[in-house]
């Protein structure tokens, strides 16, 4: 005999309504064509009725159909909105209904399940059947057969998204004690934990992601489990890393990014995590100081006075989320890197290997990892000399055309100072005092390096446009261009640094002029 549910209410918004009616309808219109078959009962599921109940605004619906597939159920519901009495009675213009898109399944990226989806008044809509799954040892990928909703819901990663609102009933249901969890603000798995992790180590992630997006705790007896070597190695061998990155990149993008990488620490997940798993002699990063790093982090976010090192350093919602990606990624900077000795172009540095293999980090961050770590000795150096108040640091071109060639490289200098800045945060900052003095220090060294750079009016030194081209320069020497321009323009971008607000090109050309021999420059 079926468990009978634990239900409770939920109000819907305007739209929501309005398409729970239509979606009711299209059952009706199923369930006449076949009246001797079981009727179909509907059920928006997981994420979205945890949303409704947490107040939290949701506008992708999973709707569950327990007697036939998503996309059956998706083509009588296009099949009903031609006709004009369905258009006429629920009101729907041309931008109600979009296009009907199919998501095959696809196992390698632990996509288990076909999936359909339709933008209906505003909402994107998603509809599968309910299902059970089976695993078996030999195999990474469950077999999938319909089920019912308590089924469904016992399958699900954690209790708090395996809650159903019945749209015959208006009533949410859960099997699972997901209320009572939610109540208790606790991420528990519906099923005994182990097992739960080995049929879909992903699981560990995704618990971890709705902890930290729902300020959670996660279940004690999920922890336990979730480092254990054997979860571990089943999430290395049976879970794709493009899954891995997209848990990780939503948990560096959500609510609360420190706390997610905080339990990756604590429950020993990071060398599962951020490495390259086709290279297991890869060595190993230090992680010890990694938590100074993550926590320096979330402190250095929380200010955002104009002029501050975070104002400075991220100013976008994309700059905060490759910071927080290159703070997880930190660690394997302190890893040696082996001697390059064959022919040809080096291999990418670990750093770079860990975010591109391990999490399929794309090229553009990718590209940003590998100039942090080539540049982050020359920006250390220059740092240095401003604290230090070496006799240079008032060269504009010296630092001019530094900050250009780390933008040139990776792009977002800004974001290579702060990866600098938390690589040497590792070491330096102190988690718990933070009003200390030393703490005070480490971050004044790099506000006074900023400020000088602000001062050198160099913060936008990569946007700065050149005083002469190639072709005008090649023009003003009277030779024909070459491969000698590129140094010779780079001798024109430093002249322009030392001599801010000249318009005139002459001085520049001049520069070049005399240091002729030295750009291997032909004779006119």
């Amino acid at each position: 005999m079926a468990t009978q549910p634990v239900t409770t209410s939920i109000e819907l918004s305007p739209k929501e309504a309005q398409l729970k009616k239509l979606l009711l309808d299209a059952a009706s219109y199923v369930n006449s064509s076949h009246p001797t078959a079981e009727p179909v009962i509907l059920r928006w599921a997981g994420g979205w009725v945890r949303d409704k109940l947490l107040g939290i605004e949701s506008h992708d619906i999973d709707t569950a159909i327990n007697t036939m597939t998503g996309e059956a159920f998706a083509l009588k519901i296009c099949e009903l909105c031609e006709k004009p009495e369905t258009v006429k009675e629920h009101g729907i213009t041309g931008a109600d209904v979009g296009n009907l898109h199919k998501i095959a399944r696809n196992p390698d990226k632990s996509k288990h399940l076909e999936t359909t989806t339709i933008k209906l008044f505003g909402l994107d809509v998603d509809f599968v059947n309910l299902r059970k799954e089976t695993y078996s040892e030999d195999s990474r990928n469950p077999q999938m057969e319909f089920g019912t909703a308590e089924e469904d819901a016992l399958r699900r990663d954690a209790t708090v998204n395996a809650l159903f609102y019945n749209l015959n009933t208006s009533r949410v249901e859960d099997f699972t004690s997901g209320l009572k969890h939610m109540k208790s603000k606790l991420i528990r798995t519906p099923l005994e934990p182990f097992q739960t992790f080995m049929d879909d180590p992903l699981r560990v992630l995704r618990l971890v992601r709705f902890a930290s997006r729902l300020g959670f705790t996660i279940d004690p007896a999920a922890e336990e489990v979730m480092g254990n070597v054997n979860v571990l190695n089943a999430l290395k061998l049976k879970i794709s890393r493009e899954r891995v990155g997209v848990e990780i990149e939503k948990m560096l993008k959500g609510k609360d990014p420190r706390r997610s990488l905080q339990y990756i620490n604590d429950l020993g997940l990071y060398h599962t995590v951020f490495t390259d798993p086709s290279k297991p002699d890869m060595p190993l990063p230090n992680i010890s100081r990694w938590n100074n790093g993550y926590e320096f982090f979330g402190y250095l976010l929380r200010s955002q006075a104009p002029g501050s090192v975070s104002n400075v350093l991220i100013q976008s919602d994309e700059a905060s989320y490759y910071g927080w990606m290159l703070c997880a990624l930190a660690p394997w900077e302190y890893v040696d890197e082996p001697i390059h000795t064959g022919q040809g172009k080096s291999p990418p540095p670990f750093i770079t290997l860990a975010g591109r293999e391990g999490i399929k980090a794309p090229n553009k961050l990718c590209d940003l990892v590998t100039a942090a770590h080539k540049n982050r000795a020359d920006i250390m150096a220059l740092k240095t000399s401003v604290v230090q108040k070496a006799a240079h640091i008032n060269e504009r071109d010296r630092f001019g055309m530094a900050i250009r060639q780390w933008d040139a490289k990776g792009g977002h200098w800004r974001l290579q100072v702060l990866f600098s800045l938390l690589v040497e945060a590792m070491q330096r900052w102190e988690v718990r005092t933070t009003s200390s003095q030393n703490n005070d220090d480490f971050l004044g060294e790099w506000q006074l390096f900023l400020d000088h750079l602000h001062e050198l009016d160099l913060l936008d030194a990569p946007s700065m446009k050149r005083i002469i081209d190639g072709t005008q320069l090649a023009k003003a020497l009277s030779v024909k261009p070459g491969k000698w321009m590129t140094g010779a323009l780079e001798v024109c971008v430093a002249w322009q640094f030392r001599h801010p607000g000249v318009t005139d090109p002459a001085g520049a050309v001049e520069e070049v002029n005399k240091r002729r021999k030295e750009l291997k420059i032909p004779s006119s």
